[in-house]
């Protein structure tokens, strides 16, 4: 992934709410097991869900 689509994938999930982020987390096609409760991303705090978000993001099969 180039700077630019990093820094466009930051600016993007800087932006969500929690709701759009655990749909866009669960719907990476990632390739190791992203096992999360309904109950951990509901209650984590927002930033660090957001930082869960990139990471898996950045590793995940097809560009976001």
């Amino acid at each position: 992934m180039q700077s630019s689509q990093v820094e466009t994938l930051v600016k993007h999930i800087a932006e969500m709410d929690r709701d759009g982020l655990v749909r866009f987390l669960r719907n990476l096609d990632v390739e190791f097991t992203l096992d999360f409760t309904n109950e951990f991303l509901d209650t984590v705090n927002l930033e660090t869900l957001r930082h869960i978000t990139l990471a898996a993001a950045l590793r995940a099969k097809e560009p976001v």
